[in-house]
């Protein structure tokens, strides 16, 4: 009997406390409860709109090296980082094929040269026969007219004539036909002569060999209609530098030629490189198997300009670029900016519907900020503009200098309403008491 009063005196402690706690918030007993925020005032700023991408560093002008011909690998003029000037030696392919190509194209075409030789003394020896026929021919119808021959002697004698007269037409053909033949050869030892200097392969504009793919002794393929052939090897200007960054589809109207960005390379921690977009891709990526709910990306390419990264070249004298090609990096594209415009941090504006609006009207999304005034906040209807990585443009809706809080993120978007008792602390205490 006395455990069960114990226990009964315990509930209605414990009832009396929760009655209390809750008076209290509720402002019954003592000090009206206030929900406790940081504020800020608004004020006037200047905010550079921003997209961020990722992408990789690469040349801006970078040569993939393909054979014209296939064969064996049999030297190699350069190693991978060399640098090249425009017709320098790179590679050579084994030539002994090409050169016997070569010699029996020659051999063809000095014959085909004694053809057209031939045909041109049988034209000549047609002709001079013609003539004779010809002149034959006259003498026999003269005799004929005069009645002096029989008609027999005359028709062999015009037999002759015709005779002679096609062996000409044909003897001129086969030296068309010869001279043909000649420019065919010609044509074939003209071919057998590139591919012998294809054998050989130079640097085809100025730079660095970037990637080297083979090593003497290894066959490769030539270039065709059907393949790429072997990729020998790759030269890239690194003295103009650019990275290529995917940039999503809802962003990429806002990215103009010639806008600027700042630059952040994985391997130079903390370093801030300067840029400018140079390339924005008409066209979204094509993605193997995409589905239509993946999200498309635009190529969007900037420059890196030189004089961001001066001080890096002098502790790297031996190369002509700091950066490889394959590095990673992120890229801030600066869009649009506004100068001295009333502004407020981001996480101090919401969006969300207005319930005291039509039903029509309840499905669209405004945008709030809670203004403090006289210990209560007003929650104020807005229009916002550019913002950055920490504020916001505030179009319509607040003044600088009015105070709005900017935190507890959870309190602003779930607790805050018109009217609710509000009390200032400093930020750091705020979330210290957290």
């Amino acid at each position: 009997m006395q455990k069960k009063t114990v226990y009964i005196i315990i509930a209605i402690v414990l009832v009396i406390v929760i009655v209390l706690i809750t008076g209290k918030k509720q402002g019954w007993i003592g000090k009206t409860y206030a929900t406790k925020v940081a504020v800020e005032e608004a004020q006037n700023r200047t905010i550079t709109e921003l997209v961020t991408a990722n992408g990789k560093i690469q040349p801006e002008i970078e040569v993939n090296i393909t054979p014209y011909i296939s064969g064996e690998v049999v030297e190699l003029g350069v190693k991978e980082g060399d640098e090249v000037s425009k017709g320098d030696f790179l590679a050579k392919i084994d030539p002994e094929i090409y050169i016997s190509a070569y010699e029996r194209a020659e051999a063809n075409l000095n014959t085909q040269k004694a053809n057209e030789a031939n045909a041109r003394a049988r034209v000549a020896q047609a002709e001079a026969q013609f003539v004779q026929a010809k002149n034959e021919f006259r003498r026999n119808k003269q005799l004929y007219d005069q009645e002096v021959i029989s008609e027999a002697e005359f028709d062999a004698a015009k037999s002759s004539y015709e005779v002679a007269k096609a062996e000409v037409e044909a003897a001129r053909e086969s030296l068309k036909a010869a001279q043909f033949n000649v420019k065919s050869s010609e044509a074939s030892l003209n071919e057998a002569r590139e591919n012998l200097t294809r054998t050989s392969i130079y640097a085809p504009t100025d730079g660095t060999v970037s990637r080297l793919n083979v090593e003497e002794g290894e066959r490769v393929t030539g270039a065709s209609q059907f393949s790429a052939g072997t990729e020998l090897m790759r030269i890239a200007n690194l003295k103009k530098m650019e990275v290529n960054v995917d940039v999503n589809e809802n962003d990429i109207i806002r990215i103009k030629r010639n806008d600027t960005a700042i630059i952040e390379v994985d391997a130079y921690f903390k370093q801030h490189f300067k840029g400018i977009v140079t390339e924005i891709a008409t066209s979204a990526k094509e993605t193997a198997g995409a589905s239509t709910d993946q999200v498309t990306n635009f190529d969007v390419k900037i420059s890196i300009l030189p004089s961001s990264y001066e001080n890096l070249m002098e502790q790297q004298t031996l190369v002509k670029s700091p950066f490889r090609p394959g590095m990673s990096a992120s890229v801030d594209i600066q869009t649009k900016t506004v100068y001295n415009v009333p502004s407020v941090p981001i996480q101090s504006v919401i969006a969300k519907a207005d319930t005291t609006e039509s039903e029509a009207a309840k499905d669209e999304l405004n945008e709030y900020a809670f203004v403090v005034k006289e210990g209560e906040v007003e929650q104020r209807k807005i229009i916002s503009g550019v913002q950055d990585n920490e504020y916001i443009q505030i179009v319509e809706g607040l003044a600088s200098g009015e105070q709005v809080v900017t935190a507890p993120y959870r309190t602003i978007t779930r607790k805050l309403k018109e009217g609710t008792k509000v009390e200032i602390v400093d930020k750091d205490d705020l979330f210290a008491e957290e």
